[in-house]
């Protein structure tokens, strides 16, 4: 849970703004009317994801508010009813994020959703290229203000080097001069590789026009920027880029999962499971079936089941959660692994364990479960997966809550 911190001596705009905030399941607003209840809650041991604050406060009316929370190093959104172009640079240059005025109810979810930017950046990993130290400080500095953890390098060969060591940087922010290999080049080698498709890559250049614009999007950067730029227009350009992919992830992710329990169906387990399997690593195939599921449905409603399946998964993804979870069928479930087989089971005895002291839903339902397993590196997912579906059958046949496994090849 993070907390956001609020300034505000309106009771009507500190009532929206606890509203929009509250109703986000990671934040906690903290209220404050004036300047001094602010600086007490600032000298508390809590620790505040952002603040909004308000510039014209009765006992700090001329915006002494933002001095006093930067100097708390938390991140600061102004929220105020005046636009004045002079203060709008000079709060800018302090180090505020953003500055907003009260115009609409669209304003206040403009800074929330701010602020959820915020939560999300915590975990967004950026790599900046750029041959210039004091460019990299600039762009280091400016991200970092915004939450990114950021990797700078030199040129566009440390790059990929940094890409090839990292698969979970999502966006690469890249000068087009650069010894070695330029942006331009850099972005085409990026989109020659599969495992980047999902990359955000945005250009900048000092000597910007049309015709380089257009020469990098058509290789496949996502946008590019002219040197120098507006602090504004950067955040909106790369803060776009991250939403529209979001929301092709979120699309694909809506044709991968299973809609109850948000593990993955066959579709994904058949197309990524035979490519883990062509890695030529050692793969395990673990089929978990719930026990007597059906009479539970009879009994309780399939209200009640679903809820269990909802569980039941959780459970699955927080044992599991260095494994592919997928939902074969029903209360049937497939978790395919890459890691030594030993881990796995150790792994699949734990679950299996905590499975056995917990009840679930209002009716405190207690659960077990059959599991099968069979492990090889060769052959194909079908043949596991057939291997460990006979060995689930076995272990139900012979007096549920066990495992039938393999012996590790």
């Amino acid at each position: 849970m993070y907390k956001v911190l609020v300034t505000e001596d309106s009771p009507i705009v500190r009532k929206i703004l606890f509203k929009l905030i509250e109703d986000n399941p990671y934040f906690q607003s903290v209220l404050c009317e004036d300047l001094a209840s602010a600086r007490e809650q600032l000298e508390s041991d809590q620790s505040f994801l952002a603040a909004i604050v308000d510039l014209n406060l009765p006992d700090a009316p001329n915006g002494e508010i933002v001095d006093v929370v930067l100097s708390y190093d938390v991140p600061t959104v102004v929220l105020t009813g005046n636009f004045d172009e002079h203060l709008r640079h000079m709060l800018l240059d302090k180090g505020v994020l953003d500055y907003i005025t009260k115009e609409s109810r669209y304003s206040y979810m403009q800074v929330v959703k701010l602020i959820e930017r915020l939560r999300k950046n915590l975990s967004t990993k950026v790599l900046v290229a750029d041959d210039s130290i004091t460019s990299q400080n600039f762009l280091s500095h400016f991200l970092k203000k915004f939450g990114f953890q950021v990797q700078c390098v030199n040129d566009g060969v440390e790059a990929l080097a940094a890409l090839d060591a990292d698969s979970d940087i999502k966006l690469v922010i890249s000068d087009y001069m650069m010894p070695n290999l330029d942006g331009f080049e850099l972005v085409k080698k990026i989109r020659q590789d599969r495992r980047f498709q999902d990359l955000i890559f945005v250009g900048l250049s000092a000597k910007g026009n049309s015709m380089l614009s257009a020469k990098f999007i058509k290789s496949g950067a996502n946008d590019f920027l002219s040197k120098p730029f507006y602090h504004e227009e950067f955040f909106c350009r790369v803060l776009h880029s991250l939403e529209l992919q979001e929301m092709m992830e979120q699309v694909r992710d809506a044709a991968n999962l299973d809609p109850l329990t948000n593990t993955y169906n066959r579709r994904y387990l058949f197309e990524h499971g035979e490519l883990m399997l062509k890695s030529g690593k050692q793969t395990t195939v673990v089929i978990i079936d719930i026990d007597d599921f059906k009479p539970i449905n009879d009994t309780y409603g399939h209200k009640t089941g679903d809820k269990l399946l909802e569980a039941f998964s959780m459970l699955l993804k927080r044992y599991y959660r260095e494994d592919m979870v997928v939902r074969y069928g029903g209360e049937e479930f497939v978790v395919v692994s890459e890691r030594e087989y030993e881990q796995v089971m150790h792994t699949t005895t734990l679950f299996m364990q905590k499975l056995r002291e917990l009840s679930f839903t209002e009716h405190s339902i207690a659960m077990t479960c059959s599991i099968g397993v069979s492990s090889n590196n060769s052959g194909s997912l079908e043949d596991l997966i057939d291997i460990a579906d006979k060995r689930l059958y076995e272990a139900k046949h012979s007096g549920i809550d066990k495992v039938i496994e393999a012996i590790a090849v």
